[in-house]
């Protein structure tokens, strides 16, 4: 098993998708030889919700920058997607170089007083792109002035199966010393674009017409909608037979007079509504036995804020042949040291 320690941990999305073992859309995704040892993050909300899925004995809150590195167990892997509020596309006002964006730092930190031999890392498709890429090369070279060979690329989450169109950048790191590269894993749904390939957003959606009245939007709402000016985009509603657009973590706020995605119950009736935790939690690739703690409100933060968990589960699976091949290596230098030593 290879030892993984997880730094901004959230709900677990990331997480659940390395340790492998659920099934989602009626596809089992193997367990995975990954042990969680250690798990941090800053928000005790969603670090209850990760007690509750996970194993993991050791699942602390605090602020990153307050933890030692000697307090943190020797690993395999780093995983770690850092906070990505500064780095979004849907606020370019917000300071890139604000607090927030210096937290990759903390990574760096762990790798160099750690030494793992690989890390994971994911930001928003903003991070590659925002300020002509200057703070994606700066980050980059962070890294691999740490030990570690970076393979960087956009992921489209709907390429792996993932009933959602969420694009996302994905650092993979591999120690220099290993001298291996890392190959992305090839898309599930390789023709990108064809929705008859693409899994549809109608596998999150077990009824257009809810049970409880709270999820549909009001008349005033509705009207407020078709008063906006003709060049705004509206009332996105989703088609389900399409993967939904992103989602975020202000789905209890979701507006019409936004880029939200939403449904459309009834077009005679102008009946739309927002999505049940449960349908988010499906849109993000959660299996139904994944349990969310606390509120609603809660719940929508913790699963707009995750990494899909087949998603990660793609990306860890093709990681292994890497960390075998790091093992083969070791081996090879203790057999020669030894062979030395006995000479």
């Amino acid at each position: 098993m290879y030892k993984v320690v997880s730094v901004f941990s959230g709900c677990g999305g990331a997480d659940l998708g390395i340790v492998g073992g659920f099934q989602f859309n009626n596809q089992m995704y193997e367990a995975l030889p990954y042990d969680i040892v250690y798990a941090t993050d800053i928000n005790e909300k969603a670090l209850n919700t990760y007690k509750e899925n996970f194993n993991c004995h050791q699942v602390i809150c605090d602020d990153i920058k307050n933890i030692n590195s000697e307090d943190i167990p020797c690993h395999d892997v780093l995983v770690g997607g850092f906070p990505c509020q500064s780095f979004s596309t849907v606020n370019p006002t917000k300071d890139p170089f604000d607090d927030r964006a210096n937290l990759y730092k903390e990574m760096v930190r762990l790798l160099r007083d750690k030494n793992p031999k690989a890390f994971i890392a994911e930001n928003v498709r903003g991070f590659m792109t925002l300020h002509k890429g200057k703070i994606f090369d700066r980050v980059i070279n962070e890294f691999e002035l740490s030990g570690y060979k970076t393979h960087s690329v956009l992921l489209n989450s709907a390429d792996y199966g993932v009933p959602q169109k969420r694009q996302r950048v994905i650092i993979v790191g591999i120690r220099k010393d290993i001298n291996k590269e890392y190959l992305f894993p090839e898309k599930t749904t390789p023709n990108e674009g064809n929705k008859n390939e693409w899994v549809p957003l109608s596998v999150a959606i077990e009824s257009l017409i809810p049970k409880d009245e709270k999820y549909y939007f009001s008349k005033r709402a509705v009207e407020g909608m078709k008063r906006a000016k003709n060049n705004m985009k509206r009332g996105l509603y989703q088609n389900l037979d399409e993967p939904c657009l992103t989602i975020a973590s202000h789905l209890a706020k979701v507006s019409l007079n936004s880029r939200d995605p939403v449904l459309l119950v009834n077009p005679e009736k102008e009946l739309y509504r927002r999505f049940t935790p449960r349908e988010a939690a499906r849109i993000q690739s959660f299996p139904d036995d994944f349990i969310f703690v606390g509120s609603k409100g809660d719940a929508y933060r913790q699963i707009g804020n995750a990494v899909p968990p087949v998603l990660s589960w793609h990306i860890a699976k093709t990681l292994i042949d890497v960390l075998n091949s790091s093992n083969e290596i070791e081996v090879y230098q203790k057999e020669e040291l030894r062979k030395t030593v006995n000479f």
